[in-house]
């Protein structure tokens, strides 16, 4: 006993020490939970179920390590000796949770994803056909494929078209982006820069002419909504969060025995929005039992749902819907309620 509280007593410096356990533990556990949140709000969506988020906000570790010794001695008439120590060690983990709801949910999934940070992704070098056909809705009126909570729209038959020729004149090194911020908000600029060689010149002339912007200009305003006021200048609607989780949502396979998911089938054909001329952005799997290994996996209506490991292709869109999230509006943090507090000791 004695040995035992000395060794405690000499360990007075706890918290670097768990500082590389509880940082990368705590990662770890919010990672896995925001995936599986992300796809159980999928298929909600699918199933025309309300989603709900719920950030969490803090967490916050307390350790306590409290140590005593005590030692007596008497020889009044007799002999009397006594020892005795303790030890305690505490750990206190609080973590906050914020539900996304009211004004909060309206920012952050029913308001249309700000421009500025979409063209910063194209800039990025991530895949710029992607990029337009998840987070665009329209440009210079030019439709995307309009998703609903049943059905929809399909796309115009030149929003491809449009895209590829997008596409082919940024990997040219034919598309520059300028953002400049002042006090009405933030400018942004579509430069489109001379091009190298014919084809590069033949695939800007059709861009320009498909998007029925002024042929002799090479710089134009870039504005959100559906059409263009003049010709110098090109109008980008955006999607919501919320409607770009419809889309992901809307190739999502239920389960051949659910009744539910079939019904929802039969619906998305009725309202016209093919679905079968077009890849699924995502592939997720289904069955009775829970699945040996996935990248993410919930269950469900009494069904396991997962992403496999192995699908790099979905693993990729699935980690770009979640990097999405980040550029919603989130607000102040004290503007936010209710939050809970949950002691998890």
């Amino acid at each position: 006993m004695v040995v035992i509280v000395f060794l405690v007593g000499g360990c007075t410096a706890i918290g670097p020490a768990t500082i590389d356990r509880d940082r990368f533990d705590y990662v770890s556990a919010i990672s896995e939970s925001w995936k599986r949140q992300t796809l159980l709000n999928l298929l909600k969506t699918r199933y025309l179920d309300a989603p709900v988020f719920m950030d969490v906000a803090s967490v916050i570790n307390q350790y306590a390590l409290e140590s005593e010794i005590e030692l007596g001695f008497a020889w009044n008439g007799g002999q009397t000796q006594s020892i005795g120590g303790r030890g305690m060690y505490t750990d206190r983990p609080t973590i906050t949770y914020s539900p996304l709801m009211g004004e909060k949910f309206a920012r952050s999934l029913v308001k249309p994803l700000p421009l500025a940070p979409i063209l910063l992704l194209i800039q990025s070098e991530y895949p710029t056909d992607t990029i337009l056909r998840i987070c665009i809705q329209s440009i210079n009126g030019i439709d995307n494929s309009r998703y609903r909570s049943v059905g929809g729209n399909n796309a115009d038959p030149v929003f491809d078209k449009l895209v590829d020729l997008f596409r082919r004149v940024y990997a040219a090194d034919g598309i520059a982006m300028r953002a400049k911020n002042t006090e009405a908000g933030v400018n942004l600029t579509i430069i489109f820069r001379p091009p190298t060689h014919a084809t590069a010149e033949a695939d800007l002339r059709q861009l320009k002419r498909l998007l029925a912007v002024d042929t002799h200009l090479n710089a134009f305003r870039v504005v959100h909504g559906k059409f263009a006021l003049d010709a110098n200048e090109i109008a980008v609607l955006s999607r919501s969060m919320l409607q770009i989780m419809t889309a992901f949502a809307s190739g999502i396979e239920t389960p051949p025995e659910d009744m539910a998911g079939l019904y929802m089938d039969e619906a998305w054909q009725r309202k016209g929005l093919d679905k079968t001329h077009s890849r699924p952005w995502i592939h997720v799997k289904n069955g009775a039992s829970k699945p040996d290994a996935a990248f993410a996996a919930v269950h469900y209506r009494d069904y396991w749902f997962w992403i496999d490991d192995r699908d790099i292709h979905s693993k990729s869109m699935f980690n770009f819907l979640m990097i999405l999230f980040s550029f919603t509006e989130r607000g102040k943090q004290e503007a936010e309620a209710p939050v809970i507090t949950v002691p998890t000791n």
